[in-house]
């Protein structure tokens, strides 16, 4: 079901569109938040420290609307559980497709700011690493548990780079499992940051 919303959403927006672009994307996430599915416990682990990720984009459209996918490695390297004390450690994979308007299109040479909403799945999971011996005794075992993923953020962005505030929530319907997590992103479109030049070498 979660596999098909993504499939839907990503056929729904590409069109023909005049351009292309690809490079990469990297976030720092100042405060996220995953809650383990109900049958191991509906455990959640929090981090307001170290969370950052990285990850391939490519970008489809024109100045004013582009539709980008991207899928990016997030680590919260302290992230743990307050109330009860596990392990050490969370990761995250979000596999997304955003609508991107104004200066987020990544597209245009003039600076602007700009808008994103968009969606797909994410793969979650806690206590990566240091685990307690209480747990491991007691058959703890943290496997990746996915999410249906909703995104929007507002930004600023000019030939090729861009900056903006991110929010994104997700859930399962199913196991009651979800994630959240409030950052700052940087999109890096290759193509378009080769062709800022110097007026005065062009004389």
């Amino acid at each position: 079901m979660k596999k098909i919303f993504l499939f839907l959403f990503l056929g729904f927006t590409i069109q023909a569109f005049s351009q292309f672009g690809f490079g990469g994307t990297v976030n720092y996430n100042l405060y996220q938040r995953y809650t383990n599915p109900e049958d191991v416990g509906k455990d959640s682990a929090g981090s307001a420290l170290l969370n950052i990720g990285f990850g391939p984009k490519i970008w489809i459209g024109g100045e004013k609307f582009s539709f980008s996918a991207e899928t990016t490695a997030n680590f919260g390297l302290l992230g743990f559980s307050a109330g009860d004390y596990k392990g050490l450690g969370m990761m995250a994979v979000p596999i997304v497709g955003h609508l991107n308007f104004g200066g987020l299109s990544n597209m245009g040479k003039e600076g602007k700011f700009g808008f994103i909403i968009g969606g797909g799945i994410q793969y979650n999971r806690t206590e990566l690493y240091f685990t307690t011996d209480d747990f491991r005794e007691d058959g703890g075992n943290r496997e990746f548990f996915e999410t249906i993923l909703l995104e929007a953020g507002y930004g600023f962005g000019m030939s090729g780079f861009s900056g903006y505030g991110i929010l994104r929530y997700g859930w399962d319907p199913d196991s009651n499992a979800n994630n959240f997590s409030i950052g700052i992103k940087l999109d890096f479109n290759i193509p378009k940051l080769k062709k800022i030049t110097d007026p005065a070498s062009e004389l």
